[in-house]
């Protein structure tokens, strides 16, 4: 390999040891050499590649996040109609699956939730990851507008907001194992979220189905 490519397999290896230790201890307790020990290797090549606890926590999120999207990129691409990976979207946000929902990465948001409150950089990175993730939504309903499957009259924007700020609460109880919401009843609210917003009430747009 070359330089370049030895050098992004090592921060992707460090960064996936800092997700995993961050998960595990959380924030506070996790020091840069405890994150080296876990990688095998040295605590100042730690230091060398984020510098800070803070610069890795906020590399690590962005890290999960980026993974995140490929694992929805790969299951949504065979999905021919925007409408069908819209439902195919909010089954992967509502999924238990380890290697579908990536855990680590509900746990290091739970992180950087707790430093945006008084840490501007970490305030603009939550926003900036949260615009992205309403923007995604927002892409899909605008598709299943032009197919005919979502009403034309919904604000795309609007209601991204609202079936995103629905899947991120649902998705944190899920995460806390909230006896109240279980698997089922998250896609439940889910879907009854997104047919109030998009499908017509007549039920014209048969194609949205779960």
């Amino acid at each position: 390999m070359s330089d370049g490519a030895v050098t992004r397999a090592r921060r992707q290896q460090l960064l996936e040891a800092g997700a995993r230790v961050i998960a595990e201890r959380g924030f506070a307790n996790t020091r840069l050499a405890d994150v080296a020990e876990v990688a095998g290797v040295s605590a100042p090549l730690i230091v060398h590649y984020f510098g800070t606890r803070e610069q890795m926590l906020t590399d690590a999120l962005q890290y999960t996040e980026d993974r995140f999207y490929e694992v929805v990129a790969e299951r949504l691409s065979p999905i021919p109609r925007a409408a069908d990976r819209l439902t195919e979207l909010i089954v992967i946000d509502c999924s238990p699956e380890p290697d579908v929902n990536l855990p680590q990465g509900w746990a290091l948001w739970f992180e950087i939730w707790n430093r945006a409150a008084h840490d501007p950089d970490a305030a603009a990175q939550r926003a900036a990851l949260d615009a992205r993730w309403r923007g995604t939504v927002a892409d899909i309903i605008r598709q299943g507008q032009a197919d005919g499957d979502f009403r034309a009259a919904a604000d795309p924007d609007r209601a991204a907001r609202m079936l995103t700020a629905l899947l991120d609460g649902l998705s944190i109880s899920l995460q806390l194992s909230d006896p109240a919401i279980t698997p089922a009843e998250a896609l439940s609210l889910a879907f009854e979220l997104r047919d109030r917003l998009l499908v017509s009430p007549d039920g014209a747009q048969g194609r949205v189905h779960r």
